[in-house]
């Protein structure tokens, strides 16, 4: 048998190639009462559309339970049901092929573009954090977001702006956001001198309040891209300023310098130019018509300027029992004294003094901000301190372990629904359409969020209802390794999927 790594997505596709030409009809079970009997699923009325009445030919359902492929899973069996067909794994199989590679299932599936390069712009940065309001403190997470799970792809990213204010840059350190500062504003003469010749022939530069270059039309282009860029049909001139110019000369210098540096390491991208790059400006709902004006500038001035500029719109932020016009920091404090209280309560005195826990109160007022913006964490602690004293031998190499002890239902759904499917689940949070036609782009940042909270749920659940170190006995040891090995990789699955949020792995808090 064949020791790559195993797939969900590839076993989905073998099986639903095995069916014959056609649109899919399996997907992968996740509820654990359908898991109890089967791992994938066939509907009987999917079926209808291959097989006419729906009765799938017996030699069709041998050549499904024989499957066998590159990063395919081990079918055990493959049974024709009143509603279906229910398809079984060799689960003790996987168990040892997912566990014994433990590591490879805690990255992405794959490098899915070297040398490909984004720039990623987030105008809320450019003020100071009292002026951040919740949209936009929401677009800056998934800014930060999305350029962690873009690198881990060995996309090369720049992100824009550098931030220049003081307060700002600690205010992102406190959130454990990683971008980039500076002190120094970009230079933007060659602008300023393209947009002086505009303005000229604009001949629109009477009513202009002071500090104003003039005024450049932007309704030809408007008109130009067309309807289906989404460009909204209000946009028709803009007032083009120093600070304008200079936003603009830093986004050119940011693909400049991927153009000139491309990415350590990795190969050049196949296409050259400003166009092989995608521009995602991440801006709040509030932002958007002046981030449209920005990108149609940018254009009409640089000639170099990207022609892929997607725009990646945060929707408005609404949390409940918060004021809508409470600024980040404010956010900040509440939830920090939130978690603060919380911890005084179930321990019975307050512990926000207590430097030992400082950095405890920290880290969980973050991870509430982030979950809570972008859509607890469970620990494993306990056999270390037991082998250290004696009670425990030490970990037996994982190849000698026996994981057909695993049997619980609890310990399925971990490796089934966690393990096994995130490397594709990392993959598809960096999956930009950036070839869709029109001026926005979606970005699935929700989803790590959203699997951390199962993966907490389902982890804890299985935790309280099976006891993991038992008694020290010799005949009890097999399975306590397994389990023991099925935690660690639930634990480096969840130490990277933290990761891609900021936060720190559970050992460091």
């Amino acid at each position: 048998m064949a020791m790559g790594r195993l797939g969900v997505e590839e076993t989905l596709e073998a099986l639903n190639a095995a069916l014959g030409p056609g649109g899919p009809v399996w997907f992968k079970e996740t509820r654990a009462r359908h898991l109890r009997v089967r791992d994938f699923f066939a509907p009987r009325r999917a079926l209808r559309a291959r097989f006419g009445d729906g009765q799938v030919p017996e030699r069709v359902v041998h050549a499904i339970a024989c499957l066998q492929g590159p990063g395919v899973a081990p079918v055990l069996r493959c049974v024709p049901t009143p509603t279906g067909l229910a398809l079984q794994l060799q689960r003790s199989a996987v168990f040892e092929r997912v566990l014994g590679a433990v590591a490879a299932y805690a990255a992405p599936s794959a490098i899915a573009a070297p040398g490909r390069r984004v720039v990623l712009h987030c105008p809320a940065l450019r003020g100071g954090p009292g002026a951040l309001r919740l949209s936009q403190l929401r677009a800056v997470l998934v800014a930060d977001h999305l350029a962690r799970a873009l690198r881990a792809h060995g996309v090369s990213v720049r992100q824009v702006p550098a931030v220049r204010d003081p307060h700002m840059s600690t205010f992102l350190q406190q959130l454990r956001v990683d971008w980039p500062v500076a002190s120094e504003r970009t230079a933007n003469e060659a602008l300023r001198s393209r947009a002086h010749a505009k303005l000229t022939s604009a001949g629109d530069s009477g009513a202009l309040f002071p500090g104003a270059l003039g005024s450049v039309r932007l309704k030809e282009l408007v008109d130009e891209c067309g309807h289906t860029a989404s460009y909204d049909p209000n946009l028709d001139s803009c007032l083009v300023t120093e600070d304008l110019l200079s936003v603009l000369a830093e986004l050119q210098e940011a693909v400049q310098h991927q153009l000139e540096e491309g990415s350590p390491g990795m190969a050049a991208a196949p296409d050259t130019g400003a166009e092989g790059y995608l521009v995602v400006h991440v801006v709040s709902c509030e932002e958007e018509f002046q981030q449209q004006k920005l990108d149609l500038l940018w254009r009409k001035l640089d000639d170099q300027a990207p022609l892929r500029q997607k725009h990646l719109v945060c929707g408005p932020v609404k949390v409940a029992g918060v004021p809508g016009t409470l600024t980040a920091p404010e956010y900040y404090e509440l939830r920090h004294a939130q978690v603060c209280k919380a911890s005084a309560l179930k321990h019975g005195r307050d512990l926000a003094q207590d430097p030992a826990w400082t950095e405890i109160f920290m880290v969980l007022s973050v991870a509430a901000i982030k979950f809570e913006m972008l859509s607890t964490a469970p620990q494993s602690q306990g056999y270390e301190c037991s082998m250290e004293q004696g009670l425990y031998p030490t970990f037996p190499p994982v190849s000698s372990l026996d994981f057909s002890q695993l049997h619980d239902e609890g310990e399925w759904l971990l490796l089934f629904n966690s393990v096994l499917p995130f490397p594709d689940l990392l993959s598809h949070t960096a999956a930009l359409a950036c070839t869709a036609p029109g001026l926005h782009i979606t970005a699935r940042t929700e989803m790590v969020c959203k699997f951390l909270v199962q993966l907490s749920m389902d982890f804890s659940s299985y935790y309280n209802r099976v006891h993991i170190l038992g008694e020290p006995r010799p005949h009890l040891f097999g399975q306590m390794f397994a389990r023991l090995q099925l935690l660690r990789a639930v634990r480096e699955v969840l130490h990277t999927g933290l990761a891609m949020l900021g936060l720190p792995p559970l050992s460091h808090i």
